[in-house]
Parts: C-alpha cells; structure tokens; sequence
C-alpha cells in the first residue's frame, strides 16, 4: 500500500512539474520568434484564398454584426472580400482603387477611394500585421490555443507609430505554416473586429473578375 502511495506521489509530482513546465513556456515564449516564422511564411505568399467570418462588435450599436463569405488576395494590390451573408455585399481592391459596395445597408451606391495601406479593407490585411513587425509594433506573446485548422501561437501587438486605425492587434498564427488564421482589430472608433479565415488556398490560382468591380447602371459612384 505504501509503495502504490509512492508511486502515486511521484508520479503526481512529475505530471505537476510537466504542467508548470509547459504554463512558463507558454507564458515566457518569445513572440519574435513567433512573428519572424509569420513574416517568412507570408513571404512565399503570391496568391491567398480564404474563407472568411468577420464580427464587428460596436458598444454604440447593440448585437455584435457577423458577416461571412470568400477572401482573395494577389500582392501587392489586389484585394477582394466577396459576402456570402450578406449576399452581394464586395470590397474590391483593383489595383488602383478600392470599392466598397454594401447594397446591404447603403442600396443603390458604391464608394470609391484610393487603396489604403492599413486598415480591414485594403491589400495589406494580413501584409501590414506580419510584414517587418518588429518596426510596426511592440508584441507579447498571450497563449497557445486551437482553431478549426489545427494548433495556434496568440500574439498581442501595440503600433508603435499613431497614425494607424487601430489601436490594438492581436493575430492568431498557425504553428503548421506560420499563417494568420485570425486577426482581432480594437479600431480607434471604438469597434472591434475580429476575422477568421479557414480552408485558406495559397499561391493557387484566383480569376482576374474577383478583382473587378463595374457598378451597374443606377448605382451612383460616391468618390472619397
């Protein structure tokens, strides 16, 4: 009885020792590391396709918003966020421009701009969080977790400079590949936004329409 105490006893003290061994790896990860593998990876990135769920979650406007369909990307200015839900809803970076066409909550026009930078709605929406990020933000490294596509690093990241539409990022890498599977935005207007991707198809090939946007006849272009 006394043996089979023992033994009890120390293998309780092993598996104790291997929990609090693993917490302060997780705790203490270096997220350069993490990020470094991030930036390498996207690098071999041409072409990105991605299903996407976005929340948007306003204290101002009650439910959050959820929204869902297909994403594409071809650096370094093409950029496409087709909805699914809601249906027909685009953002369409050309190269040149962007489009954003909501006829969801704004019918009958689109908006156009110049291709921004940064933000959730320009070609850099996974560029501008992986790309020389040891310039662009100050990070910590918050957990290993889990998503749909297999197991994750969780980065928190401060912009270093002011000038940018958010004030806080935090981005979910895929320990498989070092790809973003999630990005949750705290955007100065006081949004959050979080987005995530899965069935992600890299440096496959995307048609040259999901990076079109010819408004039809009645829709009033809006520039900004």
């Amino acid at each position: 009885m006394r043996l089979t105490s023992a033994r009890l006893h120390v293998g309780t003290m092993l598996l104790l020792a291997f929990v609090q061994t693993f917490q302060r790896a997780d705790v203490y990860q270096d997220p350069s590391a993490v990020l470094d593998r991030a930036s390498a990876s996207f690098d071999t990135v041409k072409t990105l396709s991605a299903d996407f769920i976005q929340v948007v979650e306003n204290p101002m406007l009650g439910d959050p918003d959820t929204t869902r369909g297909r994403l594409y990307q071809r650096r370094p200015n093409y950029f496409a966020m087709r909805f699914s839900d809601p249906k027909n809803d685009r953002i369409v970076a050309d190269g040149r421009r962007l489009w954003l066409y909501t006829p969801s909550t704004t019918p009958g026009q689109v908006i156009r701009t110049t291709i921004p930078g940064t933000g959730t709605t320009g070609p850099n929406l996974i560029g501008q969080f992986v790309e020389h990020p040891h310039e662009r933000y100050s990070a910590r490294y918050v957990r290993a977790d889990s998503l749909p596509d297999g197991p994750v690093d969780v980065v928190a990241l401060t912009p270093r400079v002011k000038d940018l539409p958010y004030e806080a990022a935090t981005v979910w890498i895929a320990k498989q590949d070092g790809l973003v599977r999630r990005i949750e935005i705290a955007e100065n207007t006081g949004q959050h936004r979080t987005i995530t991707l899965q069935r992600l198809v890299v440096n496959g090939t995307i048609p040259a329409r999901e990076f079109r946007f010819s408004p039809t006849s009645g829709v009033r272009v809006v520039d900004q």
